[in-house]
Protein backbone atom coordinates (compact mmCIF):
# COMPACT_ATOMS: atom_id res chain seq x y z
CA UNK A 1 0.00 0.00 0.00
CA UNK A 2 1.12 3.32 -0.96
CA UNK A 3 3.95 2.45 -3.01
CA UNK A 4 6.45 5.43 -3.71
CA UNK A 5 7.77 6.90 -6.31
CA UNK A 6 9.10 10.08 -8.22
CA UNK A 7 7.65 11.67 -10.97
CA UNK A 8 11.25 11.22 -13.00
CA UNK A 9 13.82 13.29 -13.44
CA UNK A 10 16.57 14.31 -10.25
CA UNK A 11 19.14 17.15 -9.94
CA UNK A 12 22.43 16.07 -11.83
CA UNK A 13 25.53 16.37 -9.59
CA UNK A 14 28.04 19.44 -10.33
CA UNK A 15 30.03 17.06 -11.96
CA UNK A 16 28.23 16.13 -14.64
CA UNK A 17 26.29 19.28 -15.13
CA UNK A 18 25.47 22.69 -14.61
CA UNK A 19 22.92 22.92 -11.33
CA UNK A 20 19.35 24.45 -11.15
CA UNK A 21 19.29 24.72 -14.49
CA UNK A 22 16.91 23.38 -16.85
CA UNK A 23 19.07 23.12 -20.10
CA UNK A 24 22.33 22.39 -18.46
CA UNK A 25 25.33 22.62 -20.31
CA UNK A 26 27.58 18.88 -20.00
CA UNK A 27 30.98 19.50 -18.10
CA UNK A 28 32.62 16.49 -19.61
CA UNK A 29 32.52 15.21 -23.65
CA UNK A 30 32.37 12.17 -26.01
CA UNK A 31 33.79 8.61 -23.69
CA UNK A 32 34.05 10.96 -20.60
CA UNK A 33 30.57 12.17 -20.61
CA UNK A 34 29.28 8.29 -21.61
CA UNK A 35 30.72 8.08 -18.14
CA UNK A 36 29.66 10.46 -16.10
CA UNK A 37 26.16 9.98 -16.65
CA UNK A 38 26.57 6.30 -15.80
CA UNK A 39 28.21 7.39 -12.72
CA UNK A 40 25.26 9.86 -12.28
CA UNK A 41 22.66 7.76 -12.95
CA UNK A 42 24.37 4.40 -10.56
CA UNK A 43 24.45 7.69 -7.39
CA UNK A 44 20.50 8.06 -7.75
CA UNK A 45 19.22 5.11 -8.09
CA UNK A 46 21.45 3.87 -4.93
CA UNK A 47 20.30 7.46 -3.10
CA UNK A 48 16.16 6.96 -4.30
CA UNK A 49 16.64 2.91 -2.78
CA UNK A 50 18.20 4.31 0.10
CA UNK A 51 15.81 6.53 1.02
CA UNK A 52 13.02 3.87 0.43
CA UNK A 53 11.32 4.48 -2.46
CA UNK A 54 9.74 1.51 -3.98
CA UNK A 55 9.84 2.54 -7.67
CA UNK A 56 12.98 3.98 -9.10
CA UNK A 57 13.90 5.94 -12.15
CA UNK A 58 17.08 6.57 -13.85
CA UNK A 59 17.16 10.58 -12.51
CA UNK A 60 16.85 11.42 -16.10
CA UNK A 61 20.58 11.68 -15.77
CA UNK A 62 21.47 11.24 -19.40
CA UNK A 63 19.18 13.66 -20.96
CA UNK A 64 20.09 17.43 -21.03
CA UNK A 65 16.48 18.01 -20.98
CA UNK A 66 13.45 15.84 -20.96
CA UNK A 67 12.04 16.52 -24.15
CA UNK A 68 14.83 17.15 -26.63
CA UNK A 69 16.52 14.24 -24.71
CA UNK A 70 14.65 12.26 -26.66
CA UNK A 71 14.77 14.22 -29.92
CA UNK A 72 18.28 13.65 -30.36
CA UNK A 73 17.82 10.68 -32.00
CA UNK A 74 15.31 11.94 -34.18
CA UNK A 75 15.66 12.16 -37.86
CA UNK A 76 13.29 15.56 -39.64
CA UNK A 77 14.80 17.27 -36.10
CA UNK A 78 17.41 20.19 -37.26
CA UNK A 79 19.10 21.00 -34.02
CA UNK A 80 21.86 23.48 -35.71
CA UNK A 81 19.31 25.80 -36.31
CA UNK A 82 17.45 26.48 -33.40
CA UNK A 83 15.04 29.38 -32.96
CA UNK A 84 13.41 31.13 -30.06
CA UNK A 85 10.11 30.06 -29.37
CA UNK A 86 7.32 30.55 -26.85
CA UNK A 87 6.35 27.45 -24.81
CA UNK A 88 3.33 26.30 -22.92
CA UNK A 89 1.24 29.06 -24.49
CA UNK A 90 4.00 31.88 -24.41
CA UNK A 91 4.71 31.26 -20.80
CA UNK A 92 8.41 31.73 -20.90
CA UNK A 93 10.93 31.91 -24.09
CA UNK A 94 13.35 28.72 -25.38
CA UNK A 95 15.64 28.44 -27.79
CA UNK A 96 13.77 25.16 -29.80
CA UNK A 97 15.23 22.53 -32.83
CA UNK A 98 13.16 22.83 -35.72
CA UNK A 99 11.25 19.79 -37.35
CA UNK A 100 12.16 20.32 -41.28
CA UNK A 101 11.28 16.58 -42.93
CA UNK A 102 9.60 13.68 -42.07
CA UNK A 103 10.76 11.79 -38.72
CA UNK A 104 12.24 8.64 -38.06
CA UNK A 105 14.22 7.48 -35.45
CA UNK A 106 17.79 6.75 -35.99
CA UNK A 107 18.08 4.15 -34.02
CA UNK A 108 17.55 3.15 -29.90
CA UNK A 109 16.76 6.19 -27.65
CA UNK A 110 17.47 5.34 -24.31
CA UNK A 111 19.21 1.46 -24.35
CA UNK A 112 22.17 2.81 -22.67
CA UNK A 113 20.55 4.36 -19.31
CA UNK A 114 17.52 2.02 -19.37
CA UNK A 115 20.02 -1.47 -19.56
CA UNK A 116 22.48 0.43 -16.98
CA UNK A 117 19.40 0.69 -14.49
CA UNK A 118 18.03 -2.46 -15.12
CA UNK A 119 21.00 -4.29 -14.15
CA UNK A 120 22.11 -2.26 -10.59
CA UNK A 121 18.54 -2.09 -9.12
CA UNK A 122 16.36 -5.46 -8.09
CA UNK A 123 13.38 -2.74 -7.07
CA UNK A 124 10.93 -1.58 -10.18
CA UNK A 125 11.93 0.51 -12.70
CA UNK A 126 10.45 3.49 -13.88
CA UNK A 127 11.08 5.14 -17.07
CA UNK A 128 9.59 8.39 -18.78
CA UNK A 129 9.39 9.79 -21.91
CA UNK A 130 7.97 12.80 -22.96
CA UNK A 131 4.26 12.91 -24.44
CA UNK A 132 3.41 13.43 -27.84
CA UNK A 133 1.76 17.33 -27.34
CA UNK A 134 4.69 17.99 -25.01
CA UNK A 135 7.03 17.84 -27.90
CA UNK A 136 4.63 19.48 -29.84
CA UNK A 137 5.09 22.47 -28.00
CA UNK A 138 8.56 22.16 -27.45
CA UNK A 139 9.55 22.14 -31.35
CA UNK A 140 9.29 24.71 -33.91
CA UNK A 141 7.64 23.23 -37.05
CA UNK A 142 8.53 23.89 -40.66
CA UNK A 143 7.48 20.55 -42.22
CA UNK A 144 3.88 19.21 -41.03
CA UNK A 145 2.01 22.06 -40.40
CA UNK A 146 -0.69 20.47 -38.24
CA UNK A 147 -0.52 19.65 -34.58
CA UNK A 148 -2.30 17.11 -34.57
CA UNK A 149 -0.48 15.56 -37.43
CA UNK A 150 3.21 16.15 -35.69
CA UNK A 151 1.71 15.16 -32.56
CA UNK A 152 0.82 11.50 -33.79
CA UNK A 153 4.04 11.09 -35.92
CA UNK A 154 6.06 11.65 -32.70
CA UNK A 155 3.96 9.10 -31.07
CA UNK A 156 4.32 6.62 -33.60
CA UNK A 157 8.62 7.15 -32.72
CA UNK A 158 7.50 6.80 -28.86
CA UNK A 159 6.03 3.85 -29.24
CA UNK A 160 8.93 2.36 -30.85
CA UNK A 161 11.27 3.57 -28.13
CA UNK A 162 8.43 2.43 -25.72
CA UNK A 163 8.11 -1.22 -26.61
CA UNK A 164 12.36 -1.67 -26.94
CA UNK A 165 12.22 0.00 -23.01
CA UNK A 166 10.06 -2.86 -22.28
CA UNK A 167 12.30 -5.17 -24.04
CA UNK A 168 14.84 -3.69 -21.62
CA UNK A 169 13.00 -4.46 -18.54
CA UNK A 170 11.61 -1.65 -17.82
CA UNK A 171 8.33 -1.94 -15.07
CA UNK A 172 6.80 1.37 -15.89
CA UNK A 173 6.89 3.71 -18.39
CA UNK A 174 5.37 7.06 -18.02
CA UNK A 175 5.04 9.71 -20.30
CA UNK A 176 5.27 13.27 -19.48
CA UNK A 177 2.27 15.90 -21.05
CA UNK A 178 2.57 19.15 -18.94
CA UNK A 179 1.13 20.76 -22.01
CA UNK A 180 -2.48 18.78 -21.10
CA UNK A 181 -2.64 21.54 -18.51
CA UNK A 182 -2.23 24.51 -20.67
CA UNK A 183 -4.06 23.06 -24.38
CA UNK A 184 -6.92 21.35 -22.36
CA UNK A 185 -9.80 20.60 -24.87
CA UNK A 186 -6.59 19.86 -27.45
CA UNK A 187 -5.64 17.63 -24.52
CA UNK A 188 -9.10 15.63 -24.12
CA UNK A 189 -10.07 15.59 -28.02
CA UNK A 190 -6.61 14.16 -29.79
CA UNK A 191 -4.01 14.68 -27.22
CA UNK A 192 -5.17 11.38 -24.76
CA UNK A 193 -5.85 9.26 -28.50
CA UNK A 194 -2.01 10.58 -29.33
CA UNK A 195 -0.34 9.21 -25.63
CA UNK A 196 -2.41 6.10 -26.48
CA UNK A 197 -0.74 5.71 -29.43
CA UNK A 198 2.36 5.93 -28.03
CA UNK A 199 1.73 3.42 -25.57
CA UNK A 200 0.09 0.96 -28.26
CA UNK A 201 1.22 -2.62 -27.50
CA UNK A 202 2.48 -2.13 -24.22
CA UNK A 203 2.14 -4.86 -21.16
CA UNK A 204 4.24 -3.42 -18.53
CA UNK A 205 2.28 -0.37 -16.32
CA UNK A 206 1.60 2.76 -18.62
CA UNK A 207 1.54 6.02 -16.81
CA UNK A 208 1.32 9.76 -17.90
CA UNK A 209 2.66 12.78 -15.72
CA UNK A 210 0.62 15.86 -15.84
CA UNK A 211 1.99 18.72 -13.61
CA UNK A 212 2.42 22.76 -13.41
CA UNK A 213 5.48 22.91 -14.38
CA UNK A 214 9.04 22.21 -12.87
CA UNK A 215 9.93 24.54 -10.07
CA UNK A 216 11.43 27.67 -12.06
CA UNK A 217 10.08 31.55 -11.87
CA UNK A 218 8.26 31.03 -15.09
CA UNK A 219 6.06 28.50 -13.84
CA UNK A 220 5.44 29.74 -10.00
CA UNK A 221 4.63 32.97 -11.69
CA UNK A 222 2.19 31.85 -13.83
CA UNK A 223 0.65 29.96 -10.91
CA UNK A 224 0.08 33.00 -8.91
CA UNK A 225 -2.29 34.13 -12.37
CA UNK A 226 -4.38 30.93 -12.18
CA UNK A 227 -6.77 32.13 -9.22
CA UNK A 228 -7.76 30.27 -5.66
CA UNK A 229 -9.17 26.60 -7.64
CA UNK A 230 -6.91 25.28 -10.38
CA UNK A 231 -9.48 22.86 -12.51
CA UNK A 232 -7.20 22.08 -15.59
CA UNK A 233 -7.50 18.94 -14.94
CA UNK A 234 -11.24 18.58 -14.60
CA UNK A 235 -11.20 19.01 -18.58
CA UNK A 236 -9.01 16.12 -19.02
CA UNK A 237 -9.47 13.70 -16.23
CA UNK A 238 -12.22 11.91 -18.01
CA UNK A 239 -10.92 11.59 -20.95
CA UNK A 240 -7.67 9.89 -19.25
CA UNK A 241 -10.55 8.13 -17.12
CA UNK A 242 -11.39 6.53 -20.44
CA UNK A 243 -8.20 5.45 -21.95
CA UNK A 244 -6.02 2.41 -21.55
CA UNK A 245 -3.18 4.38 -19.56
CA UNK A 246 -3.09 3.10 -15.89
CA UNK A 247 -1.66 5.33 -13.86
CA UNK A 248 -1.98 9.31 -13.64
CA UNK A 249 0.51 11.49 -12.19
CA UNK A 250 -1.06 14.91 -10.60
CA UNK A 251 0.17 18.17 -8.53
CA UNK A 252 -1.07 18.13 -5.43
CA UNK A 253 0.47 19.74 -2.24
CA UNK A 254 1.00 23.20 -1.95
CA UNK A 255 -1.22 23.54 -4.78
CA UNK A 256 -4.67 25.04 -5.42
CA UNK A 257 -5.81 21.95 -7.64
CA UNK A 258 -9.39 20.95 -5.89
CA UNK A 259 -8.96 17.35 -4.22
CA UNK A 260 -11.92 16.17 -5.27
CA UNK A 261 -10.94 16.47 -9.08
CA UNK A 262 -8.96 13.26 -8.56
CA UNK A 263 -12.44 11.15 -8.26
CA UNK A 264 -12.75 11.76 -12.11
CA UNK A 265 -9.85 9.17 -12.21
CA UNK A 266 -11.94 6.30 -10.72
CA UNK A 267 -10.78 2.79 -11.83
CA UNK A 268 -6.94 4.35 -12.28
CA UNK A 269 -3.54 4.08 -10.24
CA UNK A 270 -3.03 8.21 -8.99
CA UNK A 271 0.24 8.83 -8.66
CA UNK A 272 -0.53 12.05 -5.81
CA UNK A 273 1.75 14.86 -5.44
CA UNK A 274 2.99 14.62 -2.10
CA UNK A 275 5.95 16.68 -2.37
CA UNK A 276 6.48 19.99 -3.54
CA UNK A 277 9.04 20.78 -5.72
CA UNK A 278 8.77 24.49 -6.21
CA UNK A 279 9.96 24.62 -2.58
CA UNK A 280 13.31 24.29 -1.24
CA UNK A 281 11.05 23.57 2.27
CA UNK A 282 11.06 19.75 3.08
CA UNK A 283 8.36 18.04 3.79
CA UNK A 284 7.80 16.41 7.09
CA UNK A 285 7.00 13.25 7.14
CA UNK A 286 3.26 13.98 9.27
CA UNK A 287 2.51 16.68 6.32
CA UNK A 288 3.28 13.96 3.91
CA UNK A 289 0.99 11.65 5.42
CA UNK A 290 -1.33 14.57 5.74
CA UNK A 291 -1.76 14.91 2.21
CA UNK A 292 -2.51 11.46 1.41
CA UNK A 293 -4.96 11.07 3.94
CA UNK A 294 -6.89 13.83 2.18
CA UNK A 295 -6.70 12.09 -1.15
CA UNK A 296 -7.64 8.78 0.26
CA UNK A 297 -11.45 10.77 0.53
CA UNK A 298 -11.32 10.87 -3.37
CA UNK A 299 -8.88 7.58 -4.20
CA UNK A 300 -9.11 4.09 -3.34
CA UNK A 301 -6.30 3.35 -0.71
CA UNK A 302 -4.61 0.20 -3.18
CA UNK A 303 -5.15 2.88 -6.42
CA UNK A 304 -2.98 5.55 -4.17
CA UNK A 305 0.78 6.18 -5.18
CA UNK A 306 2.72 8.90 -3.20
CA UNK A 307 4.87 10.92 -5.80
CA UNK A 308 6.41 14.10 -6.08
CA UNK A 309 4.68 16.78 -7.71
CA UNK A 310 7.20 16.75 -10.56
CA UNK A 311 10.23 16.38 -11.91
CA UNK A 312 13.30 17.95 -9.36
CA UNK A 313 15.89 18.70 -12.09
CA UNK A 314 16.60 22.48 -11.14
CA UNK A 315 16.32 21.77 -7.61
CA UNK A 316 19.43 21.96 -4.87
CA UNK A 317 20.86 17.47 -4.68
CA UNK A 318 21.44 17.82 -0.93
CA UNK A 319 17.67 19.27 -0.50
CA UNK A 320 16.14 16.92 -3.10
CA UNK A 321 17.10 13.71 -1.28
CA UNK A 322 16.02 15.33 1.84
CA UNK A 323 12.58 15.77 0.40
CA UNK A 324 12.70 11.72 -1.21
CA UNK A 325 13.26 10.43 2.36
CA UNK A 326 10.31 12.79 3.51
CA UNK A 327 8.20 10.98 0.66
CA UNK A 328 9.03 7.19 2.02
CA UNK A 329 9.06 8.00 5.74
CA UNK A 330 5.50 10.24 5.59
CA UNK A 331 4.16 7.00 3.23
CA UNK A 332 5.52 4.61 6.01
CA UNK A 333 3.30 6.87 8.40
CA UNK A 334 0.54 6.84 6.60
CA UNK A 335 0.40 2.83 6.31
CA UNK A 336 0.59 2.79 10.09
CA UNK A 337 -2.22 5.31 9.65
CA UNK A 338 -4.80 4.19 7.38
CA UNK A 339 -3.78 0.71 6.81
Amino acid sequence: MFSTTIAGSLPKPGWLAETHKLWPRWREEGDALRQAKADATLLWIKQQEDAGLDVVTDGEQSRQHFVHGFLEQVEGIDFEHKVEMGIRNDRYKAMVPQVVGPLRLKGRVHSFEARLARAHTARKLKFTLPGPMTIVDTVADRHYGDREALAFAFAELLNEEALALQADGVDVIQFDEPAFNVYMRDAAEWGVRALERAAQGLDCTTAVHICYGYGIQANNDWKKSLGEEWRQYELVFPALAASRINQVSLECYHSHVPPDLMALLRGKDVMVGVIDVASDVVETPEQVADTIGRALQFVARERLLPCTNCGMAPMDREVALRKLQALAQGAELARHRYG
